[in-house]
């Protein structure tokens, strides 16, 4: 098992046992985590979470979720309020991030540490808006509906033309995931845009939202937040997507948090002008 020490900090693997410890903090710090995110962060990289402890107590914690072969993402980079500025949050960072070896690693900081992650060699890519607000009501297109056992190969190959890597093993349990409902819009039998949307500790969470189009994206949506109306959602827009931003404006959505998506170096070509709402913040 990986470890590393500062001082009595102790930083090792995370186990799905660990997670509540590392949700609950990042529900303080306003992160608004998914209520069954746990279990498919873990299947795509059961390795991929620390924590550090001291005398068996956690204070830190960090993921490093690798993709594949060549993308890791970093996510849940925490410690707790009552030991920061200790050195901590550094020695967890170096544990985390020697799990992803020579991949490049991606990430969505929070605009008080842009300037630790750019020293650290990550480079900004382009800001993330939250758009929080009331769902409005929608009426469900009749062309998008609940996603299917069929339909998870397809989207499968869908989500990865709009991502840095595969993920099938974080999409099985994605889409049929307690709580969360999925839904895909066909046209002429080819999927053209699917998402999303789960509870969360302050609110629904949309995401992944990927369309070809903006119709596309907007019938998504609409069918995602029917049944919705009046309770307060929430959607992680690419700014590097203005349609996306569009999208969100036009549902009555407004800005309320942001990040920066920075990457160590290349990644995959995708296409980010499907991307109308990012899945998640900690797994990209």
């Amino acid at each position: 098992m990986t470890a590393a020490a500062f001082e009595d900090l102790v930083v090792t693997q995370a186990g799905p046992d660990d997670w509540p410890v590392i949700s609950g903090w990042a529900a303080n710090e306003g992160w608004n985590p998914g209520a069954a995110d746990g279990p498919a962060f873990f299947a795509q990289d059961p390795e991929g979470f620390f924590l550090g402890r001291i005398d068996g107590e956690p204070v830190s914690a960090i993921s490093v979720v690798n993709h594949g072969p060549d993308y890791a993402f970093l996510g849940c980079y925490l410690v707790r309020p009552d030991l920061r500025g200790r050195g901590h949050g550094r020695t967890t960072w170096k544990t985390g991030l020697a799990h992803a070896g020579s991949r490049t690693v991606g990430l969505d900081g929070v605009v008080a540490q842009q300037d630790n992650y750019r020293r650290s060699g990550f480079r900004f890519a382009h800001r993330t808006v939250r758009y929080t607000g009331t769902a409005p009501a929608a009426e469900p297109p009749a062309d998008v509906r609940a996603v299917r056992d069929a339909d998870r190969a397809d989207i499968s190959a869908y989500d990865s033309r709009c991502h840095p890597a595969d993920r099938p093993r974080f999409l099985a349990h994605w889409l049929t995931a307690p709580g969360h409902r999925a839904v895909v819009r066909r046209t002429g039998g080819r999927v053209t845009g699917y998402g999303v949307i789960r509870p969360a500790h302050d609110s629904l969470r949309v995401g992944p939202l990927f369309a070809d189009t903006p119709e596309d994206a907007q019938a998504v949506l609409a069918a995602l937040t029917a049944g919705a109306e009046g309770r307060e959602v929430a959607l992680d827009v690419p700014e590097a997507n203005p349609a996306g931003i569009a999208l969100a404006e036009r549902a009555g959505l407004a800005p309320s948090f942001e990040t920066a998506r920075m990457y160590t170096g290349p990644v995959r070509a995708h296409a980010g002008e499907r991307v109308f709402g990012v899945t998640t913040l900690e797994l990209g």
